[in-house]
């Protein structure tokens, strides 16, 4: 028995930490200050699970021992001269400050200035910004993690982010969404270097699916802003107790006593919407509460919210977080 686990247990460490074939792909992730250490290792992990096709590498900016966003330090094997020898180079998430991304390490951009050109770029989360920074991806799409989006729009405008995929792929850049979101897009760069059926069985080595449906529009917060007890707030508030029912612009306008015109306009003004995105916002957020605490069938989730059918709200769903409501569904609501 025990010679059989241990065999067993060697096989498990040869497919986790195979030996790097002859001209490997070399992987090299810079770990910055205030790296998260989940993510660090996810290259590692995954792109060494690909049978010895790449030789993964971290280093640090100085060579010396990294801080980690958490309560221990990490001591790369590298310093940054191993760059200039990477075929692709990951820039993980690190803690970011209004300071760090406003002005990015000095130390960071020099040693990303040692990367040779025509070398591919991949950043998770966060390091997404030390990119910006270096204008790498002036004039591109690319993505964050959601919750920064804002932030990132508001310090480099000459990027065109786009906050509701998973990645984006320029072929010699990526950019990635947050955590987990960089074993989608480490296992994108297996697909596109060695074909789906290399990436399935990294995918199967790491137990994750080699695929996800949708993008990170799906987990995007969207809190409800509170209502006033003046102009259209308490009109809000009695939609929302209604959503079940056909509301019309009219009798929204006739509960708030204006007329449809001037409460339009107040509607726009204090929320930023016309009253019909604003229904179909709030439909949709009662809908995804529904898919994720209920086990209602779709087209009785459909009726309870307002939407005239199924494909209604599969239509409005898919609009907004990229996926169908089953799909929704599997991955907010857990089996019982």
């Amino acid at each position: 028995m025990l010679t059989d686990t241990a065999a067993r247990t060697a096989e498990l460490e040869r497919r986790m930490r195979p030996v790097p074939r002859p001209g490997a792909h070399r992987v090299v992730v810079l770990a910055l200050d205030g790296v998260y250490p989940f993510e660090l290792g996810i290259p590692h992990r995954v792109l060494g699970s690909a049978e010895g096709r790449y030789e993964v590498w971290s280093a640090s900016v100085d060579g010396r021992p990294v801080r980690t966003d958490s309560d221990l330090t990490v001591t790369p094997g590298h310093g940054p001269e191993v760059l200039a020898e990477a075929d692709t180079v990951v820039i993980p998430p690190y803690a970011v400050t209004a300071a760090s991304a406003a002005a990015a390490d000095p130390r960071a951009l020099a040693a990303l200035a040692r990367v040779r050109p025509g070398t591919r770029l991949v950043s998770i989360c966060t390091g997404a910004f030390l990119l910006a920074a270096a204008g790498l991806l002036d004039g591109r799409r690319a993505t964050t993690h959601w919750a920064l989006a804002d932030h990132f729009r508001e310090l480099f405008p000459q990027v065109e982010l786009d906050a509701g995929v998973l990645f984006v792929d320029h072929g010699d850049v990526l950019t990635s969404a947050g955590a987990a979101s960089g074993v989608d897009v480490c296992l994108h760069l297996v697909r596109e270097d060695h074909g789906s059926e290399v990436a399935n069985q990294v995918a199967r080595c790491c137990v994750v699916p080699p695929y996800r449906d949708g993008g990170q529009a799906q987990y995007i917060e969207q809190p409800l802003p509170p209502a006033s007890t003046t102009g259209t707030g308490p009109t809000r508030d009695w939609a929302l107790g209604r959503l079940g029912q056909p509301l019309s612009l009219d009798e929204m306008a006739a509960h708030a006593a204006m007329s449809t015109r001037t409460f339009a306009r107040r509607f726009r003004e204090e929320t930023g919407l016309s009253p019909g995105r604003w229904l179909t916002r709030q439909r949709l957020r009662r809908a995804q509460h529904l898919l994720e605490s209920s086990d209602l069938p779709v087209e009785r989730v459909a009726h309870e919210v307002g939407f005239a059918t199924a494909t209604s709200l599969r239509r409005h769903l898919a609009a907004q977080a990229g996926v169908a409501p089953s799909a929704y569904r599997r991955t907010f609501r857990a089996s019982v």
